[in-house]
């Protein structure tokens, strides 16, 4: 099959690294060329997945439209804030597209598919999402994720082209509540982070994680998502998977953030964007628009846009009023 990966970072390069091991004639686009030609160079894409030798196969366009057309799939794994201003290059693309970033549009409250339905009208969208570390799966990591969509033929087609011996792909009709469970997730890694940073245990860690699960349940049911949904890997899989995992990039957000640097230090030096900053925002909007309670989406926020103390954060979590568990 002919694929196109709009996106080279580490989830859009291990995924075309993926694909074309399989055999398949995959290109790979990305908005800075010199992403494209250091991978030409070298052979690796050495700043998000040192190590990993890139097949010869590869194909490497740094013009979208070139790199899209003849395509018969395409995969979308630019950095939410991007992803409408990539994706206009599918205004007549017929074929599936999957997306497998995970964000929501602040400005429209959307997810990614939602992005898509109006920068892609004619495409058939697929989400592909769950708990799926770039690195470990560029290394052959037994992994499971979940393929969503509403087209039922689209995402069983998905479901068949990534599925393989150490990636598992299950499916789900429910792709707005697996794209929600896989952009919060990020939020609540952050304030993971902080837990780590601030030398909290793991009775801390794990009762945030609980809280953030019955969050997650709580908005993505208001905004439209089945309960369930987040009981699976797009939910709970992914939510433990970016709150505990040493490489994910949230979760060192929060880290660096609990032990006392500056949200500018932080975005001034990470090598790769960490989609919760931004999600936090926009999922801190969509809560208040819904008027859905969420008490830990709200401390995230403060300590990221309103500069609000970490320890007064966790302070003003734990002095919250006593309730019954949900």
């Amino acid at each position: 099959m002919r694929i196109t990966v709009l996106g080279a970072g580490a989830w859009g390069t291990a995924l075309a690294r993926m694909l074309a091991c399989r055999g398949h004639d995959v290109t790979l686009w990305d908005y800075f060329p010199a992403t494209l030609e250091a991978i030409a160079r070298t052979g690796q894409n050495e700043r998000y997945l040192p190590g990993i030798e890139l097949p010869t196969g590869l194909r490497l366009e740094p013009d979208a439209g070139r790199a899209v057309d003849g395509a018969e799939l395409v995969v979308v794994a630019s950095v939410s804030r991007a992803f409408r201003t990539v994706t206009q290059c599918l205004e007549r693309f017929t074929g599936v597209v999957v997306t497998v970033t995970k964000g929501i549009e602040y400005e429209t409250g959307l997810t990614m598919s939602g992005v898509l339905r109006e920068t892609a009208p004619r495409a058939r969208v697929v989400a592909l999402s769950g708990p799926s570390l770039a690195l470990e799966v560029a290394r052959g990591v037994p992994t499971a994720v979940v393929a969503a969509g509403k087209d039922a033929e689209a995402t069983r087609q998905v479901q068949m082209l990534f599925h393989g011996p150490t990636f598992r792909v299950y499916s789900s009709s429910d792709l707005l509540g697996v794209e929600l469970g896989g952009a919060l997730k990020n939020v609540f890694a952050i304030g993971a982070g902080v837990c780590d940073g601030l030398g909290f245990g793991d009775n801390s860690k794990a009762a945030l994680v609980t809280r953030a699960i019955a969050e997650m349940r709580r908005l993505g049911v208001a905004c439209g998502a089945r309960a369930e949904t987040f009981s699976g890997l797009s939910g709970i899989g992914d939510l433990m998977v970016t709150c505990f995992s040493k490489l994910s990039r949230n979760r060192q957000f929060g880290e660096r953030l609990g032990r006392g640097e500056s949200v500018d230090q932080i975005l001034a030096t990470m090598t790769a964007v960490a989609e919760g900053y931004p999600t936090a925002r926009s999922a801190h909007a969509l809560a208040r628009r819904l008027e859905v309670e969420t008490p830990i989406i709200d401390q995230v926020y403060a300590m990221l846009y309103e500069g609000k103390d970490v320890r007064q954060t966790v302070q003003d979590l734990l002095s919250r009023e006593s309730k019954p568990e949900d």
